[in-house]
C-alpha cells in the first residue's frame, strides 16, 4: 500500500465534531455499545505505523463490504444493513451526536452487520488494500457553499483518489445532494479519478434509487425548497490521475 502523502496526524479536519449535549441514553450507547463496533487497526492510536490491514477481519469472514461516508444520523446506515443482511457496511462519521444517533437506530433494528469508525473517513483509507469495496455512499455531505471552501468537499482529488484505489473496478459509488454546484463539482471532478458516471443526464438526477431511504437531511431540504439530486458512479479498470 502506498503511504498517506500527508500523515494522519497532520491533516486539517474540517467540519463539526459535536453539537448539542447529548442526552443521558446517547451517551450511555457511547459508552457500552461503540467500542465493540471500531474497526480494529485503523486509528492511529491502534495503527501508529499505518500498515494494512485484512478485511476480512472487520466481520471475521469474506462477505462483500460497503462505505458510507458521512452517515448524519445513521437512517440510511441501518437501512442498508437492513437490506443486505450479508454485506458489511463500515460508517465513517467524526460527528460524536450523530454516531450517539446511529447507535439508538442499531439497537432498535438489531442490525449486527456494520462496523463504524467515528472519525476521518481518511484514517480507514490509508489502511484498506487496494479494491477490497463494492459499494460506497456518499449522501448529503457537508456543502461547503462558499468557494474558497470548495477545497474542502469530499469530492475532490485528496478523497476521491484514496476512495477509488479501495473500490474494486465494476464498483459502485453513489452520490446525493440538494446543492446544484455540489453537483457541479462531483461532475467534474468524480470521473477523473477513475469513475464512469452512469446518470449522465440532469434528468437521470431526479430518480432515487430502489433501495433509496430518504434521510433527515433530505427532508430538511425539501422543507426548505431544495431538490435532491441522485448521482450513480461505478468504478471503471483504469487507474486514478
Amino acid at each position: 500500500m502506498t503511504a498517506p502523502d500527508t500523515p494522519p496526524e497532520k491533516r486539517n479536519f474540517y467540519g463539526r465534531i459535536k453539537g448539542k449535549t447529548l442526552r443521558p441514553a446517547q451517551k450511555r450507547y457511547l459508552d457500552e455499545d461503540l467500542h465493540a463496533l471500531r474497526p480494529v487497526g485503523v486509528s492511529l492510536e491502534d495503527n501508529p505505523e499505518r500498515q494494512t490491514i485484512d478485511p476480512q477481519t472487520l466481520f471475521a469472514d469474506a462477505r462483500p463490504l460497503w462505505l458510507e461516508v458521512g452517515f448524519g444520523g445513521g437512517e440510511h446506515l441501518v437501512h442498508q444493513c437492513s437490506l443486505n443482511p450479508n454485506v458489511g457496511i463500515i460508517g465513517c462519521e467524526p460527528y460524536i451526536n450523530g454516531v450517539a444517533m446511529l447507535l439508538g437506530k442499531i439497537r432498535t433494528a438489531a442490525v449486527e452487520n456494520l462496523r463504524i469508525y467515528p472519525w476521518d473517513v481518511r484514517d480507514l483509507f490509508d489502511v484498506l488494500p487496494d479494491g477490497c469495496l463494492q459499494r460506497a455512499f456518499l449522501l448529503y455531505p457537508d456543502p461547503w457553499p462558499k468557494a474558497r471552501h470548495h477545497r474542502r468537499r469530499f469530492v475532490t482529488p485528496d478523497y476521491l483518489d484514496a476512495l477509488a484505489r479501495v473500490l474494486q473496478p465494476g464498483a459502485i459509488f453513489r452520490v446525493a445532494t440538494d446543492i446544484p454546484d455540489y453537483v457541479r463539482q462531483t461532475m467534474e471532478e468524480v470521473p477523473p479519478a477513475g469513475f464512469e458516471c452512469l446518470t449522465p443526464a440532469p434528468t437521470d438526477w431526479e430518480t432515487p434509487w430502489d433501495d433509496w431511504i430518504s434521510t433527515r437531511y433530505e427532508q430538511k431540504a425539501l422543507r426548505e425548497g431544495r431538490r435532491p439530486h441522485y448521482l450513480t458512479f461505478q468504478r471503471t479498470p483504469t487507474p486514478a490521475r
